[in-house]
């Protein structure tokens, strides 16, 4: 099965070339901050057999509802196989990524859909995409993005296929309210040399019963993203939805971000974050009283 889709020639230049992407942020000071000892960039260059490696984090738990559920899953099948991603994997030297897709609900609910996998072009893409629209659609309890950084990390030792760059691509609809607090997970990642994106999903009204939040993307920005270049691309559109998927995806497989959202470390670095770093657990707390 192939899927087809095509988001606009303005939009992919705009990205191809790091230039302007609405809706795409990266005001976090943690984003700015220098590579922390490890392997050294030449030793990378030497052993990487891909141009990433790309971890995709997805929210199943219970505040989403089904239809969300299933546009997130065609969104990123559709983005894989479609032919600005497939150009974009062209930009890289090795001209290849590796990918690997789970879905994570409770900080000890994460499930694997589709392991470490390389796409290279069509045919491979094509597999992958396949392999992600297959599996039956799944909700949980919970939302602890701190759980499913913590199982990210431990993966990229899993990888076959070594790459010039780690990212964690993070969407979900909710503050962390389950396991540690999300800065420490992130922390932790960053300090590993891996980049943390993510997908903040904002088309509904924030409610009370299922945990919402306003302002979503400032709390992404603040307390879940972090590593050189990362970024936060928000849905708040039921329709641009796919289309968000779309511009993330080809952001990190081109390695770019848009010019105008790097803010310079020395101008944010003491910086407050804006949102609660520990709002998800407070509003768990408030309501059920554990």
């Amino acid at each position: 099965m192939r899927w087809y889709v095509s988001i606009g020639a303005v939009l992919v230049a705009g990205v191809l070339a790091g230039g302007d992407v609405a809706g795409v942020a990266a005001p976090s000071p943690k984003n700015q901050m220098n590579p922390p000892p490890g392997r050294l960039l030449a030793d990378k260059e030497a052993n990487a057999s891909v141009d990433v490696e790309l971890i995709l984090a997805v929210d199943v738990s219970y505040s989403m509802d089904m239809d969300e559920l299933a546009i997130q899953r065609e969104g990123y099948a559709q983005a894989v196989v479609s032919k600005e991603f497939l150009q974009a994997l062209k930009t890289g030297p090795h001209g290849k990524i590796s990918v690997t897709y789970f879905e994570w609900a409770a900080s000890s609910d994460q499930k694997i859909i589709i392991p470490w996998r390389v796409i290279d072009g069509p045919e491979t893409a094509d597999a992958v995409a396949n392999e992600i629209m297959k599996t039956p659609i799944r909700r949980a309890s919970r939302t602890s993005i701190s759980g499913a950084i913590n199982f990210a990390m431990p993966l990229f030792d899993e990888n076959p296929y070594r790459g010039l760059r780690r990212v964690i691509d993070i969407s979900g609809d909710g503050p962390n309210n389950n396991g540690a607090p999300v800065v420490v997970a992130r922390d932790a990642a960053v300090e590993k040399g891996i980049v943390i994106n993510g997908l903040p999903i904002m088309v509904k009204e924030p409610s009370y019963s299922t945990m919402d939040i306003d302002n979503l993307d400032f709390y992404y920005e603040d307390c879940v993203i972090g590593g050189p270049g990362s970024f936060v691309v928000t849905i708040k559109d039921r329709d641009k939805f796919k289309e968000a998927i779309r511009t993330k995806l080809l952001l990190e497989v081109a390695g770019r971000q848009p010019e105008r959202w790097v803010v310079p470390a020395a101008a944010e670095a003491t910086k407050e974050p804006r949102v609660n770093c520990l709002v998800g657990e407070k509003i768990w707390q408030d309501r059920w009283g554990r």
